[in-house]
């Protein structure tokens, strides 16, 4: 599978995971703070209220229900245990909560005394002070002024009431029934809240502020957001790094293109990831190999053309001038003779260069095919002998070769390299050269060797470079262009196999050898 993928789903799938949990802690830590708030809010009311009131009243405003139930005190700021925050919050004018071990004090700082209403179980306390103190309002009122009196009050303290002058008491349960008859208030259930009984008013039905909306749009939206920018980042750290080496690449390509033709990609730095990057990066480095060294072969094959061309020339035109002089037929006719060798000379040599220019730039027509290598080895060793009749030319096939006869290669150019290898022993054997096959299961060789004078080792590299001859001489007598060993080395690598070269243990001279594989990957 392929890696940039693995590392970026693995990327993704941790960034979707630290969304969620990023989310759901936002959420949390926000639920928390409103729920706070709307416990202030609530439990603060008592204090919000009497507050405002005169001070000469302020003390018997908050007259419990139950007897110890509801309590207004001042207490001392230094009594208190706050912190930082919570004296910060008291005195920008703001509601603090403090739980204690049996109810909850709601504090308020107003002027220089801390105020406290202790509660011991909240929200009902709350909704019987809310109750006490409706009763203490509307005592007195029509009916058109109580509900205007409620409407104000609502606002004011956000919560939701209304007043039945005439409530229907009969869809209550005969438990709620009794017991509002005894108490003069009674708890709704599920939470529908509660039924106070106002004398000469009718029934309020008063219902507690409603609690905040866990999953409102805002905070949907707002968690949303994060989540997203959370997975921009987990993606921009995952491609950045691919994107910074891609841009090496591009860089060294730019490069290329100005003409440095040594610039290479840092192996290190981004070849060595085991990626589509990577392996992007390792091509691209062989390319650039390839490219450099056609360009250099083809200055090389320039240079060494022009050379190759001139003698030929300059012969022919030699000949040419020589033909205008000569007056005798049996002269003319021999330097015609001299010409027309000279022309087949640069016929040659043109073929020599099309063939390894086509080899050299990768763009051969391979068309492999099953061949016998014995026959192609035979019909060799025939063609050279008629051509050296005073070399002894010989083919010896290993044991059990004749069972591996049949290679898939491309007949042609096997032909033409062992043919090259074969011509090339012909002109420096003193009497023999013995072509040696050992054709095995999964590969094919093929030993070339001559008792000459052999080549020297630290020559045995040169001797595969286009236009290379050891002598250094480019006379008739040395015969060739010092391009037949590299086309051989360019054929055996189309064939995915190797040509080298040795010392022949047998024969004291040469010994080239070609090894390639029997069967070709076409996969």
């Amino acid at each position: 599978m392929n890696s940039v993928f693995v590392r970026t789903f693995v990327m993704m799938m941790g960034g979707l995971a630290a969304s969620v949990i990023v989310a759901a802690l936002v959420w949390q830590g926000i639920g928390h703070v409103r729920h706070q708030a709307w416990q202030e809010h609530l439990l603060g009311l008592p204090l919000d209220w009497a507050l405002a009131q005169p001070e000469d009243v302020r003390g018997t405003l908050l007259r419990s229900t139950a007897p110890g139930a509801l309590q207004l005190t001042t207490l001392s700021p230094d009594a208190v245990p706050l912190t930082p925050v919570q004296r910060e919050r008291l005195a920008m004018g703001q509601t603090i909560l403090l739980a204690g071990r049996t109810g909850v004090h709601a504090l308020r700082q107003d002027g220089g005394n801390l105020w406290g209403v202790y509660y011991i179980y909240a929200i009902d306390e709350v909704v019987m002070w809310l109750a006490r103190i409706l009763q203490d309002e509307l005592a007195g009122l029509n009916e058109a002024s109580s509900q205007q009196h409620l409407q104000r009050l609502a606002s004011q303290w956000q919560l939701p009431w209304h007043l039945e002058t005439r409530p229907d008491l009969s869809v209550l349960p005969q438990a709620l029934r009794d017991r509002f008859t005894e108490q003069g208030w009674v708890r709704l259930p599920a939470e529908q809240g509660y039924l106070f009984e106002l004398p000469g008013q009718g029934v309020l039905q008063l219902s507690p502020r409603p609690a905040f909306e866990p999953f409102s749009w805002s905070l949907l939206i707002s968690l949303t957001l994060v989540g997203l920018m959370i997975l921009a980042g987990v993606m921009y750290r995952a491609f950045y790094r691919t994107e910074q080496r891609l841009r090496k690449v591009e860089s060294v390509a730019n490069r290329i293109a100005r003409g440095e033709l040594d610039a290479r990609i840092d192996e290190r730095e981004v070849a060595g990831k085991a990626d589509s990057v990577g392996r992007l990066a390792s091509v691209f480095n062989r390319m650039a190999d390839h490219i450099q060294r056609l360009v250099a072969v083809q200055r090389e094959m320039i240079h060494a053309v022009s050379h190759e061309l001139r003698t030929p020339v300059a012969r022919i035109r030699f000949g040419v001038q020589m033909i205008e002089d000569l007056e005798n037929p049996e002269q003319r006719q021999k330097q015609l003779q001299g010409i027309d060798h000279d022309i087949q000379e640069l016929n040659e040599l043109i073929d020599e260069i099309l063939t390894y220019a086509r080899l050299e730039q990768g763009g051969p027509v391979i068309d492999f095919q099953e061949a016998n290598i014995a026959d192609i080895v035979n019909q060799v060793v025939e063609e050279q002998q008629s051509i050296h009749p005073d070399i002894d030319i010989s083919a010896r096939f290993a044991p059990g070769s004749e069972q591996f006869v049949l290679s898939e290669v491309e007949p042609r150019y096997i032909h033409r390299a062992i043919q090259n290898l074969v011509g090339n022993a012909c002109r420096y054997a003193s009497s023999r050269v013995v072509v040696d096959c050992c054709l095995e299961r999964q590969t094919c060789r093929v030993d070339v060797q001559d008792d000459g004078p052999g080549i020297p080792e630290d020559q045995w590299e040169k001797v595969f470079t286009p236009f290379a001859r050891l002598d250094d001489s480019r006379t008739r007598s040395s015969g060739g262009y010092g391009l037949g060993l590299s086309i051989v080395r360019r054929i055996l690598y189309w064939h995915g196999g190797q040509a080298m070269v040795s010392r022949s243990q047998s024969l004291g001279g040469a010994n080239f050898t070609l090894v390639w594989p029997r069967r070709q990957d076409f996969t």
